[in-house]
């Protein structure tokens, strides 16, 4: 049976922004889906409503993302295969807890599962880190310039130069208009740290973007080092010669890598 996949966005992502990816693997037969995180705002320029609530963490993200992937599983009896970008690899990471096919045989808890997590340039702390840790690595004049609304919502303050950062390769003109597209998302995600090593329970794939600006190849490749590490297995290791965003303008390239991984696992 071909698993069922959860495409997990990065920070400041819509699933939307992700529709030609979805729409080429459902095409190819798959069912796939992209989860709107809660650390993520509701639509353009936006956090989400609640003033003086406290804005999600990452934990809220992996809780959603564990949620969705336990529907698929306890209901269904599914295989599920994870997807994540950037950011969106943290809460995925922390969510295979208890959920991976291995652990849920090991526990006589019926059939399905989560059988493999592939990561799209991702952030990747061992437990105990946090997104803000492993970006720290990221030299200071590579880093989004970012702000903090009264509510805890971050926004960028150059657009500009977050074009050239999170689009490099795009038309300047069309970058800005990725960035001025984008919801707020929350400050408190980036400071959860990882309490699950999730990638020791599951089977592991990394599409590494060459040309990243966001999270630069060397952070990438210490990343799969660390997993190969920490879980003694090797990663599933592919390259595009891509930005940070490669589901917009590596879309071949994203979706023939997602069928490989889902392949091996039918």
């Amino acid at each position: 049976m071909p698993p069922s996949i959860l495409l997990i966005p990065g920070s400041f992502g819509l699933p939307e922004f992700y529709a030609p990816v979805i729409s080429a693997v459902a095409q190819a037969g798959y069912e796939i889906k992209a989860l709107h995180l809660p650390s993520v705002g509701v639509a353009t320029g936006q956090g989400r409503p609640g003033i003086g609530v406290p804005p999600p963490t990452m934990y809220d993200d992996a809780a959603l993302i564990a949620g969705e992937a336990g529907r698929l599983v306890g209901n269904e009896g599914k295989d599920v295969m994870l997807v994540a970008h950037s950011y969106g690899g943290i809460p995925a990471t922390e969510s295979i807890k208890g959920l991976s096919k291995r652990d849920r045989q090991r526990d006589g808890k019926g059939p399905g599962g989560i059988v493999r997590i592939g990561y799209v340039t991702c952030l990747m702390p061992v437990a105990g880190e946090s997104a803000a840790d492993v970006l720290a690595q990221v030299p200071p004049d590579r880093r989004d310039q970012l702000a903090a609304d009264e509510n805890g919502w971050l926004y960028h303050t150059n657009v500009s130069a977050a074009a050239q950062l999170s689009f490099s390769g795009f038309p300047q003109e069309e970058g800005e208009a990725w960035i001025r597209r984008f919801p707020r998302h929350s400050a408190a995600s980036f400071a959860g740290k990882l309490t699950h090593p999730g990638y020791s329970d599951v089977s592991v794939s990394y599409l590494i973007c060459e040309k990243d600006r966001v999270i630069p190849p060397d952070i990438q490749r210490d990343g799969i080092a660390m997993i190969e590490r920490e879980s003694g297995r090797k990663v599933d290791v592919t390259t595009v010669q891509a930005g940070h965003v490669p589901m917009v303008n590596k879309v071949r390239e994203v979706v023939d890598w997602i069928l490989h991984m889902a392949r091996q696992e039918e």
